[in-house]
């Protein structure tokens, strides 16, 4: 590098200078203070030969150079008996160009190693040339503004510990000039500016590159402040969100705790204390560790401390330090459950700080170290001041998954939607307003009114028969196996008792052939439980029974304490439509909020069952209109047939085979729902309303008129209306989704026989066309469909 310039954009043409310097030399020399005048005169003398130190320097060479009388210039400002003491510098501003400096600064660079690039942190590249304009500005310009920031050093010792080192700039001996094309800045250019502080841009404008001369030199005195910077980067790492995500937070948090304890080999980790359990449970998340569980995932406060650490953590809230883990193992002879932790890590020292407020202890702050004696009571100390940012960290971390947790419960027990969220939070508000001015709060009614109502659903078909199929089945297998155990006994011993449980096992096997009951299961299940499992305890120590008893009892479940195999795959079947069926419909919703917001609300029952509300008042923006009623509806259509596809294309992988029937009920009319806060859901309001919900929840079991048969069919889509424009408007749905191979061309209208204080109800049905798989481009029938499967 020829000239310090290079490789550098700011509006200074820098120049190192010691006119100013020397000129107030020149005032000392003057001075009734001989020895001053003395000194100043020497100075003055060893600059006479040099004019470039006071014209201006800008080739780094030349600093070398002229080092030596730098330094007698100087020598008034690094005195020699502070040097070894002092941290300070010469150098230019926002440069890392230093020409002269303390003995004390050059040991600290030297200990960060040859590698080491000394660079000024915090500042980043475009906010370096607006502080230089800002410079600019208030020495030649008189506008004084504001950008003061503290600059660091960031510089490792000789143990490659970070420490931070504070830069104060004195400027009393540099002069700024404009150069001639510089231009004149005026009150409008300032006005501009101080509204466009990121539009480095604009600066440029104002002041371009080298448009200044900086002639001079600063002196940069440099103080360590480790301590107070690790605090605040603490403080700092500890406001965070989403910390147990980052991968980094961990790694940093150790470097910061190392810089604080002046101690390269440590780490950090947490336990939180369960105070309902009293036990220690590790924190979830990226690098997080607990050297007190070591891998477990909880522990018991006793089974991790002795009863010494555990009063002085939990009780008296102290730092409970070890400096020597193998010495105290070896003292308590291995039985003190911290020790024998921590030795197992491999752990030589630690430090365990509680993390405690006034309503008791949160969690336990450990520190360690496979250095002996690094980690003691002395330098535990340090954490008097970092602790109270810990722990108000803990305390918002706690009070942030306390509101996690409500939001879980609330989305998955008592969810509110998105789309009328609104209404609560302004109701919510209010009723805290009405508390903090003494009002007695209460928590209005929330209506919508003037909305239409969509429902829908894809119901189980033959679902009772199914379950009732599988228990008698179960039923079935456990009293035979029962009879067989019996039977074997009346061999080894006759006894009349024995004869009249065979009997009552024979009545209920002939039972459960001819004609299954609701009642059967219970029946049975009381007769197993009373009678017959004392009677099998009791052949346990009859030894040639044990075996046929222990296989009877390893059939039956624990859970449910009966024999649980064909009920299980028809309860995990059911578990398992629900779940994709829910979760397709899931997906699909998030497309159908995005084209116009509506309620919506599912139900997993034998089926899954859906609710959604459209209108001006949900949404509370003036930008209804009907088209987005009749797309809601068409959508509603076509995801009904993608869930009959999706569904049968799943049939084969559960574990009992079940058909499914769909459903749309239509109802044409606007109505108004509230949200009934004893139920947390919302329902129809008024009589008139009511009908809706009684159709809704009869109509899927209606017939058609004339007939014994119900109007949701496997295979078919069912669309239950009672208006003419109801028939129109779906007869053009599904004219397009024919198009588009979704429905077959087999539509039917019936009519729906009369349900109570319901008439006039009418339906389209139509078959729905499959897919064998996602690739598959054939279309199928049901019936196709069930032929192509098994073939």
């Amino acid at each position: 590098m020829t000239d310090i310039n290079e490789n550098i954009e700011s509006p200074f043409k820098l120049m190192v200078s010691f006119d100013k310097l020397l000129k107030h030399y020149e005032e000392l020399s003057h001075s009734d203070d001989e020895f001053i005048a003395a000194k100043a005169r020497r100075v003055l003398k060893t600059a006479e030969g040099y004019p470039i130190l006071r014209e201006g320097i800008t080739n780094p060479q030349d600093l070398v150079t002229r080092e030596k009388e730098i330094s007698i210039i100087l020598q008034d400002s690094f005195s020699k008996i502070l040097t070894t003491n002092e941290i300070k510098t010469a150098s230019v501003p926002l440069h890392n160009l230093i020409f002269n400096s303390s003995e004390r600064f050059k040991s600290i660079i030297k200990a960060a190693g040859d590698d080491f690039e000394l660079e000024i942190k915090n500042i980043p590249k475009d906010d370096t040339y607006i502080v230089a304009c800002t410079i600019v500005l208030a020495f030649c310009y008189g506008y004084n503004i504001n950008f003061k920031r503290p600059f660091y050093y960031e510089i490792p010792d000789a143990d490659g510990i970070i420490q931070y080192y504070k830069i104060l700039y004195n400027a009393d001996f540099t002069e700024i000039t404009p150069n001639k094309d510089a231009p004149k800045i005026t009150q409008d250019d300032v006005d501009e500016l101080l509204d466009n502080f990121e539009n480095i841009d604009l600066w440029k404008k104002k002041f371009p590159p080298g448009s200044y001369t900086f002639k001079g030199f600063v002196i940069s005195n440099i103080f360590n402040v480790t301590d107070d910077q690790s605090i605040s980067n603490i403080k700092s790492s500890l406001i965070g969100e989403e910390k147990r995500k980052d991968e980094g937070f961990m790694n940093n948090f150790h470097e910061i705790f190392q810089s604080l304890l002046g101690l390269k080999d440590i780490k950090v980790g947490f336990s939180i204390y369960n105070q309902e359990d009293d036990t220690f449970e590790r924190v979830y998340g990226v690098g997080m560790n607990s050297y007190l569980l070591n891998n477990l995932d909880s522990k018991s406060c006793s089974g991790a401390l002795c009863d010494v650490s555990y009063n002085t953590l939990l009780k008296e809230k102290k730092f409970y330090t070890i400096s020597d883990v193998d010495k105290f193992y070896e003292l308590c002879k291995g039985k003190s459950p911290q020790y024998k932790t921590l030795k197992e890590q491999h752990i030589k020292s630690a430090i365990l700080a509680p993390i405690a407020n006034d309503e008791g202890l949160m969690g336990i702050l450990e520190i360690v170290s496979e250095k002996p004696k690094v980690l003691n009571s002395i330098n535990a100390n340090k954490l008097v001041d970092v602790m109270p940012f810990i722990i108000s960290a803990v305390e918002r971390s706690k009070s942030e998954e306390e509101n996690l947790i409500e939001a879980v419960i609330q989305q998955e027990c008592t969810s509110i939607h998105p789309s009328v969220n609104w209404r609560f939070v302004k109701e919510a508000r209010n009723f805290i307003k009405d508390q903090l001015n003494g009002n007695e709060p209460s928590f209005n009614k929330i209506a919508f009114d003037n909305i239409y109502p969509l429902f829908g659903q894809i119901d189980i078909k033959g679902s009772s028969e199914a379950r009732n199929a599988a228990t008698q089945k179960d039923l079935s297998i456990q009293l035979q196996s029962i009879k067989a155990i019996i039977e074997h006994a009346i061999e080894l011993e006759n006894l009349p008792i024995y004869g009249q449980f065979l009997y009552q096992i024979n009545e209920f096997l002939e039972g459960l052939d001819a004609h299954f009951q609701v009642d059967s299961e219970q029946q049975i299940s009381a007769f197993i439980n009373q009678d017959i499992t004392p009677l099998l305890d009791h052949f346990k120590a009859v030894d040639e029974l044990r075996d046929e008893i222990s296989s009877y009892f390893e059939s039956i479940d624990d859970k449910v304490d009966v024999l649980y195999h064909h009920r299980k795959d028809y309860d995990d079947t059911i578990a398992l439509i629900n779940k994709e069926m829910a979760a397709l419909l899931d997906k699909k919703q998030i497309e159908a909020q995005a084209m116009y917001p509506h309620y919506f609300e599912r139900f997993k029952t034998d089926g899954v069952e859906h609710n959604m509300y459209i209108g001006e008042s949900i949404t509370k923006e003036d930008s209804f209109n009907p088209i987005y009623l009749y797309n809601l509806r068409l959508w509603q259509l076509q995801v009904m047939c993608e869930m009959e596809n999706s569904f049968y294309s799943m049939q084969s992988s559960f574990p009992v085979k079940l058909d499914v029937a769909s459903m749309i009920l239509v109802f044409n009319q606007p109505l108004s729902i509230s949200f009934r806060m004893d139920e947390k859901q919302f329902d129809v309001d008024g009589t008139y309303n009511a009908r809706y919900e009684i159709v809704k929840k009869r109509v899927d079991k209606a017939y058609i008129k004339g007939t014994t048969e119900r109007v949701t069919q496997k295979g078919k889509i069912s669309i239950v209306y009672s208006q003419k424009q109801d028939e129109i408007e779906y007869l053009r749905y599904i004219k397009f989704l024919q198009s588009k191979k979704y429905l077959d061309d087999d539509v039917e209208i019936v009519e729906l026989q009369d349900l109570q204080a319901v008439t006039g109800l009418k339906a389209i049905r139509v078959s729905v066309l499959y897919h064998k798989d996602q690739d598959d481009k054939s279309f199928y029938t049901y019936d196709d469909l069930m032929k192509e499967i098994k073939a």
